[in-house]
């Protein structure tokens, strides 16, 4: 008999894209799931096509929107002993796809999985290079993708063990994944679970992201980070890009990589040092990382 199912959706404004989102999990071929939507002030037609679908909703203010925070109150109030996740801007492109992520659970061979990311068809040169990097077709992905919430399952006996963090903003999934090892939990990838998902970051955009991974990160290794190593990741991060440029005949993205980089890096180190002057003076406050994103957004 197959465990009860809880797939946890966030939303804000997701208006162009939320509808394929649902119309994706519903047309799953496992059926037996609950949907729980969690929406942090939708200002569009969000809540207007959630209800088309069978859910329970759970509204907030943008204000009070902080990752972990949310994510351990919709699993506290879910029904399942599986708990997925699945972003509202994340499309389930086979029929499959949620069977497969839940099979090594439902084995018993894993206490949690994620999902291999396709990138959008209008995905940015340097963003379906990273994409390619980060969920490999097959094998396993880098050390540095720990776990990856866009679409991804854990069991409830992992969350109790492992609640996601509250200290930061963002990179709760990063976070849970780093830990969750540590812990002896099993984290599997499953590239055979496909979904599409990708951002085209502006450069402030980038900016609000990275910061916020920087701060996390400051939390979750525990090291410093240096203008040297900054230096270094920036020359060869450039690097890539352009050899990936140059083979695509993409001269725009060529020509944008040099900026794009300087921030990608600039803002990352900016949240890095916030995240150790807060490790250092016992500042509780996860707010600033949040308002850096959401003047951005």
């Amino acid at each position: 008999m197959s465990r009860k199912v809880t797939v946890i959706m966030r939303s804000k404004d997701s208006a162009w894209v939320i509808g394929q989102a649902l119309s994706g999990l519903f047309s799953q071929a496992r059926k037996d799931f609950e949907l729980l939507v969690v929406d942090s002030g939708s200002r569009d037609a969000t809540l207007d096509i959630v209800s088309r679908f069978p859910c329970q909703l759970i509204r907030i203010d943008a204000g009070a929107y902080f990752p972990g925070v949310v994510l351990n109150r919709a699993i506290r109030e879910a029904q399942g002993d599986i708990i997925v996740f699945q972003n509202s801007d994340v499309v389930p492109l086979t029929p499959q796809a949620l069977d497969r992520l839940l099979e090594p659970i439902e084995r018993t061979d894993a206490d949690a999985t994620f999902a291999r990311q396709l990138p959008r068809p209008e995905a940015h040169t340097w963003v379906r290079r990273d994409y390619e990097v980060a969920f490999p077709e097959q094998g396993t992905p880098p050390p540095w993708m720990t776990y990856s919430l866009p679409f991804a399952a854990m069991t409830r006996d992992a969350w109790l063990k492992h609640p996601f963090y509250e200290d930061a903003w963002g990179s709760e999934d990063t976070e849970w994944g780093h830990r969750a090892r540590g812990d002896g939990l099993r984290v599997r990838y499953v590239p055979d679970a496909w979904v599409m998902h990708s951002h085209n970051y502006t450069l402030k955009q980038l900016y609000g992201r990275r910061f916020i991974e920087g701060e996390a990160d400051a939390f979750i290794r525990e090291e410093p980070a240096s203008l040297t190593g900054l230096a270094r990741k920036l020359g060869a991060s450039w690097a890539r890009d352009a050899v990936v440029h140059i083979r695509a005949r993409d001269a725009a993205g060529l020509a944008l990589s040099v900026p794009r980089r300087l921030v990608y890096h600039w803002a990352y180190w900016k949240g890095h040092q916030w995240g150790e002057q807060r490790l250092r003076s016992g500042n509780a406050d996860a707010s600033v990382g949040q308002r850096v994103v959401l003047r951005r957004q």
